[in-house]
């Protein structure tokens, strides 16, 4: 079985200031990796990732996760290639397909059909790729054309570094399945009330079985090669003796915001919902590597967390 680790998030509104302790203190607490969202109303991800990495020693810096449609790929790998650079080999490249519209319609980025952007995200890797790779290489395709380019610099990680791509989906994660070396097994999104929220449908167990069956599928041999990730979907993580009675206030809160309703067995068995003691909680994440092969974990309360990730990173 792969070792646990540990993704140490920030919020979005966190202080600039207080970034470089909190990436400090995640290092010195055994978290693995310090990722960033990628948003127009919050931090560019990447330059604040590059001060992280100069601050640090063995801690990686990735995104969580960059939006495709909002740079041209050959210019990403540019930036992503000088920050694997910079940080001594140290990047791990999260990238998605883009999902919040109101950002597009901000900015007047036309929101393209999921099946679109996915067929952008597919060209994007593939051009991504292409730039790590020694010597010009072309490419033509639907949405991007390249032409004889030789890329620089190059990562320092070979082929290049590691990409992370998540969904919940079954074409994003047959996508990924083909691409990715860490997948983050996401739920899937409903409109209500005309934002995105996370299907609670998607989040069981069940689905999750089902999701892992789309990527075998499509990963053939390479399924044992692929890394599996998970993230706090329905609340943050609580660390509570009474994890049945948060997991019911949750569930009415889910009801009240989807129309659709969970028990508390599905809930707390959840690959997306931390709720219990310390003890609890280490009991369900070798729970979730046993049964799903899930070893990688993003964690949104460090403090909290804190004997969780003493315990189990590494092991």
């Amino acid at each position: 079985m792969r070792p646990f680790r540990f993704l140490a998030a920030v919020a979005d509104d966190e202080e600039f200031a207080d970034l470089i302790p909190l990436a400090r203190k995640a290092e010195a607490m055994g978290y693995s990796s310090f990722v960033l969202s990628d948003h127009l109303m919050s931090y560019a991800p990447l330059l604040p990732l590059a001060q992280v990495a100069t601050v640090t020693e063995q801690l990686r810096v990735g995104t969580f996760v960059l939006n495709n449609n909002l740079r041209h790929p050959a210019v990403l790998a540019q930036e992503l290639a000088t920050l694997d650079q910079l940080s001594g080999g140290r990047l791990d490249i999260g990238i998605g397909a883009g999902w919040n519209k109101p950002e597009y319609d901000a900015i007047g980025i036309p929101f393209e059909s999921v099946g679109v952007r996915i067929k952008q995200l597919t060209e994007a890797i593939a051009i991504l790729k292409g730039c790590f790779a020694e010597g010009p290489f072309s490419f033509a395709g639907e949405h991007y054309t390249i032409t004889d380019f030789d890329s620089l610099p190059l990562p320092v990680q070979r082929p290049h570094p590691p990409f992370f791509l998540g969904g919940g989906g079954k074409r994003f994660l047959t996508l990924a399945a083909r691409e990715a070396q860490v997948i983050g097994l996401a739920p899937r999104l409903i409109t209500v009330n005309g934002k995105p929220v996370s299907d609670p449908r998607t989040i069981t167990a069940a689905a999750t079985e089902e999701k892992l069956g789309w990527i075998r599928e499509a990963a053939g041999d390479r399924f044992a090669e692929i890394e599996f990730n998970t993230y706090p979907v329905t609340g943050p993580i609580v660390v509570t003796n009474e994890p049945r009675v948060e997991a019911q206030r949750r569930i009415d809160r889910v009801r009240d915001r989807t129309g659709f309703e969970l028990t508390i067995d599905e809930l707390l068995e959840s690959p997306h919902t931390y709720i219990g003691s310390p003890k609890d909680l280490i009991a369900k994440f070798l729970e979730l590597r046993e049964r799903f092969g899930i070893s990688s974990f993003l964690i949104d309360d460090l403090d909290a967390m804190a004997p969780v990730v003493e315990a189990l990173a590494g092991q």
